[in-house]
């Protein structure tokens, strides 16, 4: 087990490509299967990338930096899926402290497809993590949140956006 931090309490660093993750992203509404059966051994996509995978071996989180082609700017939230009993916005508040420890002071988004999901609230977990709407894809329509750092490198939260 690879900890990336001392006071991480959820995640551990894998590579892309781990059976325990790969297991957990075939589950992933983003998981595309080859129609002539091949078994691909990496999910993350090319690019700098931060595979998480939580303790309990029942939530993955992955980071990616690459260019996008709609043109978002930042690390990209490219897969999460909790199957654990660990609240989704808690487990994403400290994935996002790992990426600004890795690279500081960049903007943080994801995509969320509302029509593969079952909540009536598409992107609720991210919402409760603090990120914010910031809108939707042209062409697949999918929804965009982002979440950026303060001047030191730490996410705003409701107590800092008070105290300011």
């Amino acid at each position: 087990m690879n900890r990336l931090f001392e006071t991480d309490l959820y995640w551990q660093q894998i590579r892309d490509g781990d059976i325990r993750a790969m297991k957990l992203f075939q589950r992933h509404y983003s998981c595309r299967r080859y129609k002539d059966g091949r078994r691909p051994k990496l999910f993350c996509g090319p690019g700098e990338k931060i595979v998480l995978l939580s303790i309990d071996e029942k939530a993955l989180f992955v980071w990616r930096k690459f260019i996008s082609q709609d043109g978002q700017k930042g690390i990209n939230c490219a897969i999460f899926r909790n199957e654990s009993q660990i609240l989704s916005s808690l487990l994403i508040k400290q994935a996002e402290q790992i990426a600004w420890k890795i690279w500081p002071g960049e903007r943080l988004y994801t995509y969320v497809n509302p029509r593969k999901i079952k909540s009536k609230n598409p992107g609720c977990c991210f919402k409760m993590a603090g990120w914010r709407f910031v809108g939707i894809t042209k062409k697949q329509k999918l929804l965009i949140f982002e979440k950026k750092p303060l001047k030191n490198g730490e996410a705003y939260t409701k107590e800092k956006l008070w105290i300011q």
